[in-house]
């Protein structure tokens, strides 16, 4: 059973940062990939990025690029969301997915059958 935590979330202005932390138990990550993906109210949940842990490649979406920065420590497990210059649009809950293999980033949320509980990120204008 992989078990994912995610933590980091909170209340910031626009323009600030925030770094999101997503932690693994159960589970030794070398052919996985990682993502983070949101979910504001009444929308439904999107693909902001994920990473392939074997090779360290990344993928964004189109709106977070340039802004959104994922990573990961092999050591610890965990996988890093780094949220600079945040806009009001970013708001959401996020969570982070995992997904055993595969040769892309899916942004299919289907796809990933292991899931956090989320954590709120409230940006203010």
């Amino acid at each position: 059973q992989v078990g994912l935590v995610e933590s980091g979330g909170g209340l910031v202005e626009a323009g600030d940062s925030l770094r999101l932390s997503c932690s693994a138990s159960g589970v030794t990550f070398s052919r996985h990939t990682v993502a983070w993906f949101r979910q504001a109210p009444g929308k439904q949940r999107e693909f902001v990025g994920g990473i392939r842990w074997i090779d360290g490649a990344t993928k964004y979406t189109d709106s977070v690029k340039g802004r959104f920065t994922i990573s990961r420590v092999n050591a610890n497990k965990t996988v890093y969301l780094q949220m600079d210059s945040l806009k009001v649009e970013d708001t959401a809950v996020y969570y982070c997915a995992a997904a055993v293999g595969g040769l892309d980033i899916t942004s299919i949320p289907r796809l990933y059958p292991n899931w956090g509980q989320g954590t709120q990120v409230t940006v203010s204008s």
